[in-house]
């Protein structure tokens, strides 16, 4: 029987691949992905590996894509976009896959076109970069979450109904990470009418921020938004805010709400707020919350006490994988086209308070929250509900 991979490289519960013949009904799914295991973003494949892979089994003990068993198969990426493609097209010539999954935004970005014109094969990653939700031009990439631009959307609606007209400040990387949605939220907060009162760069763990706090204090910044960075220089910006006098409403997008960045700004946890786009690990009054951390105490006893959002960002985008091979089994097979037409046509998807119910929107989940840091607990506590942009 001829098997079908997934490859998932760099960051389901049920599979099932595309079909237009008898060849491809009778094919077994296969994922395969290239993870950034080492490298500066190891923090999120050593958490992403487990979470995919944790979803997939846990789809393969329910029986798979209607009996068909799902095969994973990975590399380490080490967070270079050399060795991450070199990784994709190994896996691609030993496994053939009908699903991948990229590591990084600047190695979706250098193989889409290869994508779209030579491997067809369905795709996701760890990012949440425009490129990856444009079905007209990309049909083959999708985001199992908000976009970077969303996310800005999201915060800056949230801002524009507790605070009409406040002056806004972005604060980003030098990075693609950092400037993808910046020209669109220049727009967003003209549409909004938000005052965009300051732009400052900065190096991924940059220390010397003095120039651009007083340049936010100047401006009068009343919000400032990180985009591109993890934790530094997040923590020395609001350290050095408080002890400049300015007073603003710090906030960040996906990669920069997570419980190490609470842990890292102590006392001043409690002056972050972010959007996230997935309940967390200790949220466990969700069904789904409740599950993956049963399975983490069964089966990574050592892991346990808690998983990040990478975690739940690969889990999540497993489980999309799933569904989209499920329904493309019920069209007769795993093709590419199957897959894409799968993919498109999952509405209203219950993932058991993961999300909320999910339906793909362009290619992405256009939903967020937002959230606030407790320096007490060192967790993010919801305060909005979940946020639909369209």
């Amino acid at each position: 029987m001829k098997k079908i991979v997934i490859f998932l490289i760099g960051c389901t519960l049920c599979l099932g691949f595309f079909g237009i013949s008898q060849i491809y009904a009778e094919e077994n799914p296969v994922i395969c992905a290239v993870h950034p295991f080492t490298g500066r973003f190891a923090f999120a494949g050593i958490h992403g590996v487990d979470g995919m892979k944790d979803a997939i089994d846990m789809a393969n003990e329910q029986g798979g894509v209607n009996g068909k068993k799902i095969e994973f198969h990975w590399e380490d990426g080490e967070y270079k976009n050399d060795v991450g493609i070199a990784a994709f097209k190994r896996l691609y010539a030993k496994h053939k896959p009908h699903i991948m999954f990229g590591q990084s935004t600047g190695m979706t970005k250098a193989l889409s076109p290869e994508i779209q014109d030579r491997y067809k094969v369905l795709y996701s990653a760890y990012t949440f970069a425009e490129i990856a939700a444009s079905p007209e031009e990309n049909p083959f990439l999708f985001i199992a979450g908000p976009t970077y631009i969303e996310m800005f959307n999201v915060l800056l609606k949230y801002i524009a109904e507790k605070d009409p007209g406040a002056n806004i400040a972005f604060f980003y990387s030098d990075t693609e990470f950092g400037r993808e949605p910046i020209p669109a939220g220049r727009e967003i907060c003209k549409d909004l009418g938000l005052n965009l009162v300051a732009e400052q760069v900065a190096k991924v763990g940059e220390t010397d921020v003095t120039t651009q706090v007083l340049d936010l204090k100047r401006k009068e910044a009343q919000y400032v938004i990180f985009q591109g960075f993890v934790a530094t220089p997040i923590t020395t910006v609001m350290k050095q805010a408080k002890d400049y006098g300015l007073d603003a409403q710090f906030m960040g997008t996906f990669w920069s709400t997570e419980k190490h960045l609470l842990d890292q700004l102590g006392p001043l946890a409690d002056e972050y707020m972010g959007v996230t786009a997935y309940s967390y690990y200790y949220q466990d009054e969700y069904p789904m919350i409740k599950m993956i951390r049963e399975w983490n105490q069964k089966h990574h006893p050592d892991k346990a006490d808690y998983r990040s959002q990478a975690y739940m960002h690969s889990f999540m985008t497993a489980l999309v994988f799933v569904r989209a091979l499920e329904k493309a089994d019920e069209m007769g097979g795993f093709t590419p086209e199957n897959l894409v037409k799968g993919l498109q046509s999952i509405k209203d998807y219950d993932v058991g308070g993961l999300m909320p119910p999910v339906t793909i929107e362009n290619n992405s989940i256009p939903v967020g929250r937002i959230v606030r840091g407790n320096s007490k607990t060192g967790q993010f506590e919801p305060v909005s509900d979940w946020i639909h942009l369209k």
